[in-house]
C-alpha cells in the first residue's frame, strides 16, 4: 500500500463544513479560474488574429508580385500575364492560387457628395469565396464576357459616406495626364466590410478590363499578381523563392510587411497575453502554496503523530504533496469545463459583440487549438505542481513532541 498517498485521500475528504473542505474550495476555484482565464485568452487571442489575418489575406493575398519602380506616383507600371508564376504557378510548390490585379485612383461623385478612392481591378480568376464572409450586403461583381463589368463592390464606409445603397449608379472620375480625364458610371453590385481602415476609408471593387481600357493597356497587362499560400506560416519561405525564381525587374512583398503596423500590433498582444500568462501563473502558484501551509498548519498535531510513530519527513512531505496535486487536477479539470465551455457557446451563439470601428470585427472570435489547450494544461499542472514542495519544507521543521502538543 502507498501510505502517503492512502493518508492524503483520507484527509481530502474533509466535512463539507470543515475549515479544511473551504480551504481545499478556494484552491480549486483558484486552479479552475486561472486555467480558464488561459484558455479563453488564447482562444480569443488566436481567433482574433486569425479573423484580421484573414480579412487582409482576402483583400490582398498573402504575397504581392509588381513592378519594381522608383517613381512615387500612384500610376503602377504593368508586368505581362506571360509569366511562369501566373501561367505555371504548379510550378511553385507553395503557391495554392495566383490572381491578378490593378489599382488606379479617381473620385466617387453622387448629387450631393464627392469622395477620393481606389478602384482595385479583379478579374475572373478572383477567388472570391475567401472574400463573400466580408460581404454585407447585396452579391460579387458580374463579369461580362463580352465586355469590361460597370459592377462595382464599395465598402459600408464608402456607402454611408455617398448615401448608397446596392442597385444604385455613381460616377467615378479618373484624371490621368497621359490618358486624360474620364468618367464612368458604375453600378453598386454589393457593399462589403472588412473593419480595416487601409481597406474601408477608400478602396472598391471592380473589373480590371475597365482598368486596362482606361490606362490603354493590353488584355496582357495587369498591375500585379496576388499570390495566395497552402500554408500562411510558409510565407518567408515562399517569398525567398519566388524572389529567386521570378525576373529581378519583378518586386515580391509580403502582406504583412505592405501591412506591418497591422501585423506589428497583433505581435503586441500576443506579447501581453504572455505577460497575463505569467502573472496568472504566479497567483494560482502563490495560491497553492498558500493553501497548502495552511492545510499543514492545520495538521500538525498528525505530522507529530506520524514521526513519533516513526515516519519519515519524506513520507510526509508526500501526503501533502498528493493532496495538492489532487486539488490541481480537481481545479484544472473545472478550468477546462469552464473554458471549453464558454469557447463553444461563444463560437456558436456569438453573445459579447464588438464595435466593429475598433475591432475590425462584430462579435468575439474563438479560433480552436487543441494543441495550445493541451499545452496550457500541462503548462499549469507542471508549473503548479513544481512549487507544491516549498511549502513542505515547514514540515523538517515540525518537533514531534511540539507538534502533539499544539492546539
Amino acid at each position: 500500500m502507498n501510505l502517503p498517498y492512502f493518508i492524503s485521500k483520507k484527509i481530502s475528504k474533509a466535512e463539507s463544513k470543515s475549515f479544511s473542505s473551504t480551504i481545499n474550495k478556494i484552491a480549486i476555484a483558484s486552479i479552475a479560474v486561472g486555467l480558464a482565464v488561459m484558455m479563453i485568452s488564447f482562444l480569443i487571442l488566436d481567433g482574433f488574429r486569425k479573423e484580421v489575418k484573414d480579412k487582409i489575406y482576402s483583400f490582398s493575398g498573402h504575397i504581392q508580385v509588381t513592378k519594381y519602380s522608383l517613381d512615387n506616383s500612384m500610376q503602377e507600371e504593368p508586368i505581362s500575364i506571360k509569366n511562369p508564376l501566373y501561367q505555371h504557378p504548379e510550378r511553385f510548390g507553395l503557391v495554392d492560387h495566383v490572381q491578378v490585379f490593378s489599382h488606379k485612383a479617381g473620385l466617387l461623385k453622387t448629387d450631393d457628395e464627392v469622395l477620393g478612392a481606389f478602384i482595385k481591378g479583379v478579374g475572373t480568376d478572383f477567388d472570391s469565396t475567401r472574400f463573400m464572409p466580408n460581404i454585407v450586403q447585396g452579391q460579387f461583381i458580374r463579369f461580362d464576357s463580352s465586355r469590361y463589368s460597370t459592377d462595382v463592390l464599395i465598402s459600408e464606409k464608402i456607402a454611408n459616406t455617398l448615401l448608397l445603397d446596392t442597385g444604385n449608379d455613381v460616377r467615378m472620375y479618373f484624371v490621368d495626364p497621359a490618358t486624360g480625364n474620364r468618367v464612368r458610371k458604375l453600378n453598386v453590385r454589393g457593399i462589403y466590410s472588412t473593419g480595416i481602415e487601409e481597406f474601408d476609408d477608400q478602396m472598391i471593387i471592380g473589373d480590371i478590363r475597365m482598368i486596362q481600357r482606361l490606362n490603354n493597356w493590353p488584355d496582357t497587362l495587369v498591375g500585379g499578381f496576388e499570390v495566395f499560400l497552402a500554408d500562411s506560416k510558409q510565407v518567408d519561405r515562399a517569398e525567398e523563392e519566388l524572389q529567386n525564381e521570378l525576373d529581378y525587374s519583378l518586386f515580391v512583398e509580403k502582406i504583412s510587411d505592405k501591412y506591418v503596423q497591422i501585423f506589428e500590433w497583433l505581435d503586441l498582444i500576443n506579447n501581453n497575453v504572455v505577460v497575463f500568462l505569467a502573472l496568472i501563473l504566479f497567483v494560482a502558484c502563490f495560491n497553492i502554496v498558500s493553501i497548502l501551509l495552511i492545510l499543514i498548519m492545520e495538521r500538525t498535531q498528525m505530522i507529530g503523530i506520524l514521526k513519533a510513530l516513526g515516519a519519515k519527513n519524506g513520507q510526509i512531505r508526500r501526503i501533502f504533496t498528493y493532496n495538492g496535486m489532487l486539488l490541481i487536477l480537481k481545479g484544472m479539470l473545472i478550468g477546462n469545463v469552464v473554458g471549453i465551455g464558454f469557447g463553444l457557446l461563444q463560437s456558436h451563439f456569438k453573445i459579447i459583440p464588438l464595435d466593429p470601428e475598433n475591432y475590425y470585427m462584430s462579435f468575439v472570435p474563438i479560433q480552436w487549438d487543441f494543441l495550445t489547450i493541451v499545452l496550457l494544461n500541462v503548462l499549469t499542472f507542471v508549473v503548479v505542481g513544481l512549487v507544491l514542495g516549498i511549502p513542505t519544507i515547514v514540515i523538517l521543521r515540525i518537533d514531534p513532541i511540539k507538534a502533539i502538543r499544539f492546539d
